[in-house]
C-alpha cells in the first residue's frame, strides 16, 4: 500500500463554526468545501481536518449520520508550548485544561471549538519514553 494523503473526518453540527476555529486560531486554510463539508489543511500538519455536518445524506454507513466527534482529541505537536499558550489566551480562547507537564515529558493544554471538538497542543520536553533529566 502507498498512502498519498491522509485526513481525519469529524461529524459536527456546525461545520462553519469548527472550521472558523481552526482557521482563526491555528492557521488552517480551506482546501475544499461544499454544503455540509469542509476540508482544512496546513502544509506542516501532514493530514487534512475534515468537518462533516451531522446527518449529511451522503455519510456512509448510515450509523455515521447520528454520531458526533464527542470525546475526540485532535493533537498537534508544537515547538514552543508556552508561546502557543500565551497566544491562545491573548486571542480569548477558553482554556479547558491549563498547561501542565506529565511525568513522561508531555507538556500540553487543551481548548475546544464551538462543537466541543477538543484541540490539544503538545510539546515533548524530552523524547517520548526517555527518562526526564
Amino acid at each position: 500500500m502507498r498512502v498519498t494523503a491522509s485526513a481525519v473526518s469529524l461529524n459536527v453540527d456546525d461545520v462553519e463554526a469548527s472550521a472558523s476555529f481552526l482557521k482563526r486560531h491555528f492557521g488552517f486554510t480551506e482546501a475544499m468545501a461544499a454544503d455540509g463539508f469542509v476540508s482544512l489543511a496546513r502544509p506542516d500538519v501532514g493530514f487534512n481536518v475534515i468537518y462533516l455536518r451531522t446527518g449529511l445524506k451522503t455519510l456512509k454507513p448510515e450509523s455515521l449520520k447520528t454520531r458526533r466527534a464527542d470525546g475526540l482529541i485532535v493533537a498537534f505537536v508544537v515547538e514552543d508550548i508556552d508561546a502557543e499558550y500565551a497566544r491562545i489566551q491573548a486571542e480569548g480562547v477558553k482554556i479547558l485544561t491549563p498547561i501542565e507537564t506529565e511525568a513522561w515529558g508531555e507538556r500540553y493544554f487543551q481548548v475546544a471549538d464551538a462543537n466541543g471538538v477538543i484541540v490539544q497542543l503538545v510539546q515533548w520536553m524530552h523524547a517520548p519514553g526517555a527518562a526526564a533529566s
